[in-house]
């Protein structure tokens, strides 16, 4: 089992949580902190990371040659906003007063452990400080029995206003921000970003325990394990890990794959090595990855993946294809891909959805209005997508940092639009 994915899931509640615990990891290995406000300096060797409003993050390692290798992944999940006045009383009850946040599927936050966290501005004086918060209380949403509601098993339909409310207390009122005060420690609460999350750890199951189960393997499994192979690497381009956050909501924020973060760091990247003029050049010269898991073959319901396509758990990193473009892969990106994989000898599979049934998008798509170079929509294999709990095999994680890692080291070259090599 890998203790630091186990740990990243587990501790990363929020994007906001899991930016926090990125960057520990960065700096334990040696990475150097840039910001935005000053310029950067870099060298050929360097590692380096940068931070978009605490819950996005760009690492990289400067190789030799002036091009670009990149994965790209999402640091947000489904869950639920918390809003301003958030307690509600009803009967003896008080409730959290909550809005979705993505698209989740909401039957599977009933009845499970849930927490507070996110984000608290504070302020001492004129200045403001944004903290990541995370409450040490357990929280519920109650389901209606079977015997107050008989047709539930025939179908339920859940009304996010009035069927999601976490339980906050009974009789009392005003708990949230005792322990946000308490938190706060004499500094001023200016406002929050608080989500109602799944707090229930990670497990394994199965005979041989060869099966993840947790909150947030969609998509907090592509991040660390492209931040895992960016430390492993040892590039001869500069490879760049770029975590986005607020993919589930459509990434048309300042820290989403829709902002101009990606191309903006590139450009500082290329202006800082004196190579400003030459970028134009490295991007054709530039590979990009979007890892976002994939729906592998459900067991109970086969019947609802491509006849001729089936994806499995532990069965490898998945490539993802879709004639409308909703994935960025096409044949020359997935050969590319395939090769790099083969000659690190690790196993992959091909995702087509069903032809009647919509496919979802990844983020990939929308860099690509920002960053435009070749690129490639992968992920790991997992079942229930967008659940407050989700499975996916553990064998797979080591799968995708190996294939990741062998990008990172690899060059490729392009010679015009129909032929490339991939140097290793």
């Amino acid at each position: 089992m890998s203790n630091l994915l186990i740990n990243y899931l587990n501790k990363s509640l929020t994007a906001y949580h899991a930016h926090d615990n990125a960057v520990k990891l960065l700096q334990k290995n040696g990475f150097v902190e840039l910001k935005e406000n000053q310029e950067y300096k870099i060298k050929t060797g360097g590692k380096y990371y940068v931070s978009k409003d605490g819950s996005a993050l760009i690492a990289f390692k400067v190789g030799k040659e002036f091009a670009f290798n990149i994965v790209a992944s999402h640091s947000d999940s489904p869950c639920f906003k918390l809003k301003y006045n958030p307690e509600m009383k009803v009967e003896n009850y008080v409730k959290f007063n909550v809005e979705k946040y993505g698209g989740g599927l909401l039957y599977s936050w009933l009845d499970r452990p849930v927490t507070i966290a996110g984000r608290v501005i504070l302020s001492d004086g004129d200045s403001l400080e944004s903290a990541v918060f995370t409450s040490e209380k357990t929280f519920v949403i109650p389901s209606v029995a079977i015997h107050l509601n008989r047709t539930a098993n025939d179908g339920l339909k859940l009304n996010p206003q009035t069927d999601l409310s976490p339980i906050a207390d009974v009789f009392k009122s005003g708990g949230l921000m005792e322990e946000l005060e308490s938190f706060a420690n004499g500094r001023k609460i200016e406002d929050f970003d608080l989500f109602v999350t799944c707090n229930q750890p990670a497990f394994t199951a199965g005979f041989d325990n060869e099966l993840l189960v947790s909150p947030r393997i969609d998509n907090l499994t592509s991040a660390i394990s492209s931040l895992e192979a960016l430390i492993a690497c040892n590039p001869k381009v500069i490879s760049v890990a770029y975590i986005a956050d607020n993919e589930e909501v459509g990434s048309s924020t300042k820290q989403g794959a829709g902002s101009k973060f990606l191309i903006d760091t590139l450009t500082r990247i290329a202006t800082a090595l004196g190579k400003k003029d030459a970028l134009d050049l490295a991007l054709a010269n530039s590979f990009m990855v979007s890892d976002d898991n994939a729906h592998a073959i459900h067991p109970n319901h086969p019947e609802l993946s491509d006849p001729t396509n089936r994806v499995r758990l532990g069965e490898g990193i998945v490539i993802k294809h879709h004639a409308n473009q909703n994935y960025t892969t096409d044949a020359f990106s997935s050969a590319i891909i395939k090769k790099i994989f083969s000659q690190a000898n690790v196993k992959y599979q091909d995702f087509f959805m069903r032809s009647d049934m919509p496919c979802g998008g990844t983020l990939g798509a929308i860099s690509s209005r920002q960053v435009s170079i070749r690129s490639v929509d992968i992920g790991l294999s997992q079942l229930a997508m967008h659940s407050a709990v989700e499975t996916m095999a553990l064998a797979d994680y080591e799968t995708a940092v190996n294939g990741l890692t062998s990008l990172f080291n690899c060059k490729i070259i392009s010679d015009g639009c129909k032929k490339i090599s991939v140097e290793f």
